[in-house]
């Protein structure tokens, strides 16, 4: 049998001009391009990197992966093995892998394939590794790259690397599996929904069904499976069911049919006994903590909810103490705590105890009284000023363009063309008056079309829009995470910010436009300055609907998570915000951690905006609206307002040259749903 490649101290581009027989090595294709090949891509610069071990402060595994040999990643010393991973972001195909040493080589060493993370397959291995660099002319396909060494060049010290570099030819599979049929449910329990659907075909085959309840991932199964059982449910709940199929490149099919599911009453009726003992423990401006005794329950307490009067103000406690957070300043709040088991029983009241938040000593103003501006309306979703005061707002289900002025007149006009549903979250969606307004009157628009997410341009005469435009396509859309809000910075540019269609991979490839912020000139091109030259401005996105800039000019973002935290981000160009690696904070290198987060039944979070000391981000899950003051670039405590009192809040801005907000819901959404023209815009005065 042919021995495998010797590593040889060329580039790829060296190889491409020598020509290379091709060899096989235990089943493995191993060859490089002859002569007249195009130049392989560069697949790995800047892609998520992990390692076994760093070796301290500046040496982490990111920066084997810079595009910098001053630069290197270094494992622990005097430990063997010791390994060090790319995450390519898509299955690729690989035509070779160059590894520039440092002076702590390996000279044993192998180089790995993997389309799923989990299932390696050994493409080179050495016994005698010198150092310095080696090109390696091995093939294949692979989402992930790793590198692992067992005998050190220098026995006491550890493994380091330059530059690992993965060469390829780009998505070795770009065909999505087809549309999973019939999805209907076989049965369900009172905390459990059994599902069956028929299978998805894929050229290259389905690895996996991802099942959602609206925007959620609640369950998944194995690309061979045609059922499953969701457990976890609520009794007495309803579920909206949609299956995706998902091929080993990441390909998502289009959703399933919806398929709706209420689970039956749970036969334990008896609900726990009511807590005891309930006391206040502390206060500050913007907390309270509390404490009770426990209640018991026939098949066991799952959880506690605090509420403030009516309402459930901190859901889900699973122990006698919690810290009520988002509070107003010099602010009384009445609580009582109710326990619940796993029927959804829930048991009386607590004793009811009041707490008086502290004063504020900060001057920032606060929201002080909201009214009613307009009523009759059907999921406003975008909203921007025009310089006459008033206001341009879509419905997003309608395609409807409408008029607003600050004494509540409403006027219709026009209809976006080529816009269409996904019966989730797409359709009309975001809207930008132009920065030059008094030369082109321009408006820009993001909305959902038959093959994608459009941004595209339109003429606003003072009566009518005309004059469609298309700007950007390719923006894959999905029936859920479609972004989609539109705003122009203070440097004139046009940012959007782009959902990653419900397929998590597309986030981290910088190759796609989805799971976004996106920058962009008035022509829809990318704009000077942009941190790779192209649309995109920051990465590592789920589905954020929410930008703002505060008066220094630094963006801020509020996106949604899946079932853990929502996000407020800071952003600057070129930063990886985390999807799908990451939700919320975490430790992964490369990553940027969100300034704050929340658990998502208390947030959701859509638009964002600036006013006055402080971001205000409208919650639609949490039916709030939260206020974040900030300063520089640290976000401070959170405070929570109207909470549960106007239902799913959508849209938030600030009125120009006032120190007040525009306020819409969304309460007749797939979510709130409200019966179409229950919609409302408020006015809240800061004082």
């Amino acid at each position: 049998m042919p021995r495998p490649p010797t590593p040889r101290r060329f580039t790829p581009r060296a190889l491409i001009a020598t020509g290379a027989v091709t060899a096989t090595a235990a089943g493995l294709l191993v060859a490089v391009a002859g002569t007249g090949s195009a130049a392989p891509v560069l697949l790995s610069q800047g892609k998520p990197a992990t390692s076994s071990s760093d070796g301290g402060t500046g040496y982490a595994a990111k920066l084997a992966f810079d595009g910098d040999t001053a630069t290197r990643w270094a494992s622990v010393r005097n430990v063997d093995p010791q390994w060090i991973k790319v995450d390519l972001g898509t299955a690729a195909t690989i035509s070779s892998v160059k590894l520039i040493w440092d002076q702590s080589c390996a000279t044993s060493y192998k180089v790995e394939f993997s389309t799923d993370n989990s299932t390696w397959k050994s493409v080179y291995s050495t016994t005698t590794g010198d150092g310095g660099t080696d090109d390696l002319a091995v093939s294949g396909t692979a989402r992930y790259v790793r590198t692992t060494g067992s005998v050190r060049c220098r026995p006491t010290m550890g493994y380091s690397l330059q530059e690992f570099q993965v060469f390829g030819g780009g998505s070795a599979d770009t065909q999505p599996p087809t549309t999973p049929g019939s999805l209907h449910s076989t049965g369900s329990t009172p905390t459990s929904a059994a599902l069956a659907w028929n299978a998805s075909t894929d050229d290259t085959g389905v690895t996996a069904y991802d099942i959602y309840n609206d925007g959620n991932k609640i369950a998944e199964a194995a690309g061979t499976a045609t059922t499953k059982n969701v457990t976890g449910l609520t009794p007495n709940t309803a579920y909206r069911f949609t299956v995706f199929a998902r091929d080993a490149a990441g390909n998502v099919s289009p959703a399933s049919n919806l398929a709706t599911v209420t689970t039956p009453p749970s036969s334990d009726t008896q609900p726990p006994t009511a807590p005891g003992g309930l006391a206040v423990t502390g206060t500050t401006s913007g907390s309270a903590s509390l404490k009770w005794t426990a209640a018991t329950d026939d098949t066991g307490v799952t959880g506690y909810d605090v509420y403030n009067g009516t309402d459930v103000i901190l859901p889900d406690v699973t122990g006698t103490t919690a810290t009520v957070t988002g509070l107003a300043a010099d602010t009384s709040y009445t609580f009582t705590v109710k326990a619940k088991d796993a029927a959804g029983n829930v048991s009386p009241a607590s004793n009811q105890v009041t707490a008086k938040t502290l004063p504020d000593s900060g001057s920032d103003k606060t929201p002080s009284s909201i009214k009613t501006v307009s009523t009759g309306w059907t999921i406003p979703w975008g909203m921007s000023w025009l310089p006459d005061g008033s206001a341009l707002i879509t419905e997003r289900d309608s395609f409807k363009v409408f008029k607003l002025t600050q004494a509540g007149a409403r006027t219709q006009v026009g209809t976006v063309p080529n816009a269409v549903t996904t019966d989730g979250e797409g359709g009309l969606l975001g809207i930008a008056v132009s920065p030059n307004w008094s030369s082109d009157h321009y408006v820009y628009i993001m909305h959902t079309a038959s093959e994608g997410n459009r941004i595209v341009r339109m003429t606003y005469d003072g009566s009518t829009l005309s004059g469609y435009t298309q700007l950007v396509g390719g923006i894959k859309k999905s029936k859920y995470h479609n972004g989609g809000r539109l705003k122009f910075g203070p440097d004139g540019y046009l940012y959007a910010t782009t959902g990653e269609a419900q397929t998590p991979d597309l986030a981290q490839d910088k190759n796609s436009l989805n799971g976004k912020i996106l920058r962009m000139t008035t022509a829809g091109k990318a704009a000077p300055g942009n941190p790779f030259g192209t649309l995109i401005y920051s990465y590592g996105h789920r589905n954020p609907q929410g930008i703002t800039w505060d008066p220094q000019g630094r963006l801020w973002e509020a996106e949604f998570g899946n079932s853990k935290y929502d996000e407020l981000n800071l952003i600057t160009p070129g930063a990886n915000y985390g999807w799908p690696n990451c939700e919320g904070k975490c430790s992964t290198s490369g990553m940027t951690n969100p300034k704050a987060q929340w658990p998502v039944a208390q947030a959701s979070p859509s638009d964002i905006a600036y006013s006055d000391g402080a971001i205000y981000m409208a919650a639609l899950k949490g039916q709030r609206l939260w206020r974040i003051p900030v300063s520089g670039t640290t976000a401070g405590t959170p405070a929570a307002y109207y909470v549960n009192q106007y239902g799913r809040l959508r849209t938030v801005e600030k009125i120009p040259g006032k120190s007040a907000l525009w306020l819409s819901t969304t309460n007749c959404d797939n979510n709130g749903n409200a019966a179409d023209g229950a919609d409302k815009v408020f006015q809240i005065e800061l004082k």
